[in-house]
């Protein structure tokens, strides 16, 4: 998908104000059992296509009015991706702004967790 020169201008500087992790980080912090939240914030529909195995979803466009009460703690580790990296940078700056103080965003995100072929789940078919 290419995105608008304004859209990358905001996740651009919202990269430089966040924390990014990698997919190889997330995939072994599950394979350890370490506690944090894995949120994936796509649309439904992507979302019901397949996602990261462990993933919670709440949608990017819900997120700041529920995010409170699906994860009332506010620092615990969260780990947000979304398709590519972007709107998940652009969530972790706004719930940090919300008071979370343990907030990453996957880099690649789903895209990318793909591409490696790392685990999945609710994964449909097309026929």
């Amino acid at each position: 998908m290419k995105h608008n020169p304004g859209f990358l201008q905001l996740v651009e500087r919202a990269k430089k104000a966040i924390t990014e992790c990698s997919i190889e980080e997330v995939k072994t912090r599950l394979e350890k059992g370490n506690p944090f939240y894995l949120l994936d914030i796509r649309e439904d529909h992507e979302f019901a296509k397949g996602h990261a195995k462990g993933a919670i979803h709440l949608g990017r466009g819900i997120l700041e009015r529920d995010i409170e009460r699906k994860i009332p703690d506010k620092h615990v580790e969260i780990i947000l991706y979304c398709g590519g990296g972007y709107r998940s940078a652009l969530a972790a700056l706004s719930l940090g702004d919300m008071g979370y103080t343990d907030v990453k965003s996957m880099a690649g995100g789903m895209k990318a967790w793909q591409n490696a072929a790392y685990p999945l789940e609710g994964v449909t078919i097309a026929p």
